[in-house]
């Protein structure tokens, strides 16, 4: 039977939504490990063990974590080798995919990023071209490595809280120019991520400064607010919120564009969302041409209009 290693970085207080994907999607493919480059809390490791994860890899030398990618790559192929993996599956953040590619080099096992669909003969599905096109791959090498978008599994239902057996591994921390030397948690907003979100509302330019009617519609629809590199630079949103070709690639299942004009950098961020509604004042809006749906409009106008309704209708 297939055997599947699920790499999960920065493990939380307890499963986030993509992981839960991950350990879904492996769990349609054979026999599921995780490896974790950081000590989990139990709550996490009862998560872990829900989705029927009997053993998990940790590294006996805490600084592995402290030599940015090059400490988890080693790790993660010390991991591969150890449970005789396949199939190795991890997130689709630029760390993990620089994590995929470290860890395929050392393994000589070949690498597939951005997927978002995946047979159960391992023929993946992805976006290339910023979502322009749509392909499929496979690999030939012995040991597969694939790094997979949020959103594009089903998370199933968790089992019984059970907490997995934990197997401590030997791995020789590489020599590094950069350390981490301290840490800092990101404030709590209450919303999901943007790498995991549902829904997502973005704002560029047009929103001259104020995101509080972005805002508003986000927690309606329970959903995360993103921002186009205009509005980050402008210093109107904190740049951890960029999504497009220099920030974060998101795939959520409703994409709001407001008052961003859909330059081919932010729709290198956002193209591959399932369904994208654009808000701008401006009828010649090159957003328009990927949107399904378009609202030509005042967005200070149309916004509070729609937050409105949908709180009215309890949706």
């Amino acid at each position: 039977m297939t055997a599947v290693l699920v790499f999960l970085d920065n493990p939380g207080a307890t499963l986030a939504r993509s992981e839960r994907e991950l350990l879904s999607l492996a769990s349609t493919l054979g026999d599921v490990s995780a490896a974790l480059a950081e000590v989990p809390g139990q709550a996490f490791l009862d998560g872990v063990g829900s989705y029927g994860v009997q053993e998990y890899y940790r590294p006996e030398d805490a600084s592995v974590a402290d030599v940015l990618v090059a400490g988890k790559a080693a790790f993660l192929a010390e991991a591969v080798r150890a449970s005789a993996a396949d199939v190795v599956l991890l997130g689709n953040s630029y760390e993990a995919k620089e994590i995929a590619a470290r860890a395929g080099i050392r393994l000589e096992a070949g690498v597939i990023t951005d997927v978002v669909g995946l047979d159960a003969d391992l023929t993946a599905t992805k976006a290339d071209f910023a979502g322009s096109y749509t392909v499929t791959c496979r690999v030939t090498t012995d040991i597969a490595i694939l790094t997979v978008k949020p959103n594009s599994v089903e998370a199933a239902e968790a089992g019984l809280p059970s907490s997995p057996r934990e197997i401590l591994l030997p791995v020789e921390v590489p020599r590094a120019a950069a350390r981490v030397t301290g840490r800092a948690d990101k404030p709590v907003s209450g919303r999901p991520g943007l790498a995991e979100a549902r829904v997502i509302v973005a704002g560029g330019r047009g929103v001259e400064g104020n995101f509080a009617p972005l805002e508003d519609l986000a927690d309606a629809l329970g959903g995360a607010v993103g921002a186009s590199r205009a509005a980050t630079d402008a210093g109107w949103i904190e740049h951890s919120a960029q999504i497009g070709q220099t920030g974060k690639t998101v795939s959520p299942q409703l994409y709001i564009s407001v008052g961003i004009s859909g330059a081919v950098q932010q729709r290198a961020g956002m193209q591959t969302s399932q369904v994208i509604v654009a808000v701008n004042k401006d009828a010649d809006s090159p957003v328009f041409e990927i949107a399904d749906f378009g609202i030509v409009g005042d967005l200070f106008s149309v916004l509070p209009q729609a937050t409105e309704e949908i709180r009215k209708r309890g949706l």
